[in-house]
C-alpha cells in the first residue's frame, strides 16, 4: 500500500475545511483519455491544472470502486479497489500526488450503507442463515402471507424488500433491489467499514463525502413507519410515495450515531482530514443536521434543502435559519450536484443568472461544493428517453426524466466531437446547448461566467469573512436576500437580487461599496441599496 501524502503545502491548519470551497467531480463525466466514452482517473489527472485555476481548495471524487454500476458507482462490489473502467490504484496514487502538488486536497464518496449484490460479503450472507457473515445484511421473514416483512419503501420505487429464495428470506434495500443494506448493529460490519476508510486515509484522502450517512442503521424491532404527518412536508414530492411517509424506522436512527462516533475517531487519528455528511431523506431538514455536527461526530453535513426546486430568496433563507435553529455547526450548501436538475435550469431565471446564484452561494457561509460545470453556467441537458442510463429516470419516465441531465459530459472544446470529453462516442450524450458553453471558448471571454467565477472565487480567498463570519440576515424585498458577514468587529452586506425586476431597500446597515470582480448590478445611494434585474451588491460596513 501507497504511504500517506506528507505535502507540506497542504499541512498546517487542521481546520482548512471551514469555508473551503469544494469542486465536485463525477469522473465518468469528466474527461476520457483511453477512448472508451467514459471518463477516467487519468483524465481526473489530465484536467488537476484547469480545477487549480479555478481556485478551489479541495476535490471531491463521486464513486470509482470497484462495482456492476447498476447505480453508477453507488453500488460497491470491493471497496478497496478501482474499477477497471477508471483505472487502476497506482492511477488513483498519482491522482492524489499531482493534486497535492496543485494545493488541492482529495475528498473522496464513501457508500457505507449498503453495497452491490456482486460484493463478495453479500455473495457468502445469502448463502445461508448461519455463516461467518449471515447477519452482515438486513435479512428478516416474510409475514404469514408472505408479503414483505414492514411497509418500508425503496427511493427507486416499490417496497424496500427483496425476497431471495436462497435464504427464503427478505433482505433490505433503500435504493436498488441490487444494493441490499448492510447491518450496523453487526459489530464486525462497523469494523470492517472502518477498515475501509483507514485503507483510504493511509492512501492520502483528506477526508470522505459519507453517502447517506443517516441512512447506516435501520430500526431493529422492524417497525412500520407511519403515514406523514399533517403539517409536515416533503423536501420534495415528485409523485415518488416515498415522500407520503414519515421515516422514522429506516432513517436517522439514534444508534447510527454511535458509528459516526467510531468513524470520526478513526478520521481524528489522521490530523487535517474532513467529514461531510450526506443528510438526505427527502424531508425538510430539521434536528438531524445539529445532531450529525455535534463535537466528536461530523465536521459537517451537506445540506439539501438547496437542491430541491428553485432557489428563492424566501426558501435559501427558511433553510440556513433552520439549520441554525436546529444547532448544526457547520454545513456544506451546494445548488447542484449529480442526482439533481442543475440550477441554472431550476431557477428558471436563464442562464445570465448563473453568475450571479455562484456567487450567492460562495457568499452563503459553510462550506460550498461547487459541482462540475457549474462554473460554466450549464444548463440541465435534455436526454432522450432512447438514452437514458438512470435507473431512476427509467423507472418514473416521463413525470421524472432522472438524473441524467446532470450527469453528461463535460464539455472542454467547442470544435472537437463530443464537445471534447472523448475521442469515442460518450456513454451519455453532449447537449448541443453545452458547446457554446465549453471550456476553451469561455478561456477567451473575460465576461464568461468561467472567468467570472475565477475572479470571484480569487477575491472570496482573500475574504475571512465570507468563510467564517457570522451570518445574520436582512429583511428585504421578496426577491431579494440580503445578510451580512460578521467577525472582530468587521463586517460584509451582500444582497442579491434573485428575479428579473430591479429592487431596491434600505438596509438600514451605512456601507461602502466592495469591488469585488465580476459582480454587476447593485449600487448604494442615500442609504438604500439598488438592485438592477439579477443584480449584486457587497459592502463593508462601516463601523
Amino acid at each position: 500500500m501507497a504511504s500517506r501524502s506528507t505535502n507540506k503545502q497542504l499541512a498546517g491548519d487542521p481546520d482548512w475545511w471551514r469555508g473551503a470551497i469544494i469542486y465536485q467531480i463525477y469522473p465518468r463525466s469528466f474527461f476520457d483519455t483511453n477512448g472508451d466514452g467514459i471518463g477516467d482517473l487519468a483524465g481526473v489527472i489530465h484536467k488537476l491544472d484547469y480545477v487549480a485555476s479555478l481556485g478551489v481548495d479541495a476535490i471531491w471524487l463521486s464513486p470509482f470502486f470497484v462495482s456492476p454500476m447498476d447505480d453508477f458507482g453507488y453500488d460497491v462490489a470491493d471497496y478497496c479497489d478501482v474499477d477497471p473502467m477508471f483505472g487502476t490504484l497506482e492511477d488513483f496514487d498519482a491522482l492524489v500526488k499531482e493534486a497535492h502538488a496543485r494545493g488541492l486536497r482529495v475528498l473522496i464518496d464513501l457508500v457505507l450503507s449498503h453495497t452491490s449484490d456482486r460484493h463478495p460479503w453479500f455473495a457468502e450472507s445469502r448463502k445461508s442463515r448461519d455463516n461467518h457473515r449471515a447477519d452482515w445484511y438486513v435479512w428478516a421473514d416474510a409475514k404469514r402471507d408472505g408479503t414483505a416483512p414492514n411497509n418500508w419503501l425503496s427511493l427507486f420505487g416499490g417496497p424496500a424488500w427483496e425476497w431471495d429464495t436462497k435464504r427464503r428470506q427478505y433482505y433490505m434495500h433503500n435504493f436498488l433491489a441490487t444494493q441490499p443494506d448492510l447491518n450496523y448493529h453487526n459489530r464486525e460490519v462497523q469494523d470492517a467499514t472502518l477498515d475501509v476508510a483507514k485503507f483510504w486515509l493511509e492512501r492520502g484522502v483528506d477526508g470522505f463525502r459519507l453517502d447517506t450517512v443517516n441512512k447506516y442503521v435501520h430500526d431493529a424491532q422492524l417497525r412500520d413507519n407511519p403515514p406523514l404527518r399533517q403539517g409536515m412536508r416533503a423536501t420534495v414530492d415528485d409523485g415518488n410515495p416515498v415522500a407520503m411517509q414519515e421515516p422514522l424506522y429506516n432513517i436517522n436512527r439514534p444508534e447510527n450515531l454511535d458509528y459516526v462516533e467510531r468513524l470520526r475517531a478513526v478520521l481524528d487519528a489522521y490530523p487535517g482530514t474532513t467529514s461531510v455528511g450526506e443528510i438526505g431523506n427527502r424531508m425538510v431538514e430539521g434536528p438531524e443536521l445539529g445532531q450529525y455536527t455535534a463535537p466528536g461526530r461530523l465536521h459537517m453535513v451537506y445540506g439539501f434543502d438547496l437542491l430541491q426546486g428553485p432557489v428563492t430568496a424566501e426558501g435559501v433563507r427558511e433553510a440556513l435559519e433552520r439549520a441554525k435553529r436546529h444547532g448544526a455547526s457547520w454545513i456544506s450548501w451546494p445548488f447542484s450536484n449529480h442526482d439533481v436538475v442543475r440550477v441554472a435550469t431550476r431557477t428558471g431565471l436563464g442562464p445570465e443568472a448563473a453568475p450571479m446564484l455562484l456567487q450567492l452561494m460562495l457568499c452563503l457561509g459553510g462550506s460550498p461544493t461547487l459541482y462540475q460545470g457549474e462554473e460554466l453556467g450549464l444548463p440541465e441537458a435534455d436526454v432522450p428517453f432512447d438514452f437514458l442510463k438512470d435507473p431512476y429516470g427509467k423507472r418514473f419516465w416521463p413525470d421524472i426524466k432522472g438524473r441524467d441531465g446532470c450527469r453528461t459530459p463535460m464539455p472542454w472544446s467547442g470544435a472537437l466531437p463530443h464537445a471534447g470529453f472523448s475521442a469515442a462516442l460518450p456513454w451519455l450524450p453532449v447537449d448541443h446547448h453545452h458547446i457554446a458553453l465549453a471550456v476553451d471558448r469561455q478561456e477567451v471571454d473575460e465576461t464568461s461566467p468561467l472567468n467570472l467565477a475565477r475572479a470571484f472565487i480569487g477575491w472570496r480567498r482573500e475574504q475571512p469573512l465570507l468563510r467564517t463570519g457570522e451570518l445574520t440576515f436582512i429583511d428585504a424585498p421578496p426577491a431579494v436576500l440580503a445578510f451580512t458577514r460578521t467577525a472582530g468587529g468587521e463586517g460584509l452586506l451582500c444582497a442579491f437580487n434573485l428575479s428579473h425586476e430591479e429592487a431596491a431597500f434600505e438596509p438600514g446597515v451605512p456601507c461602502v461599496p466592495v469591488a469585488a470582480p465580476g459582480i454587476a448590478g447593485g449600487r448604494f445611494a442615500q442609504d438604500s441599496i439598488e438592485l438592477d434585474a439579477l443584480g449584486v451588491f457587497i459592502g463593508a460596513m462601516k463601523p
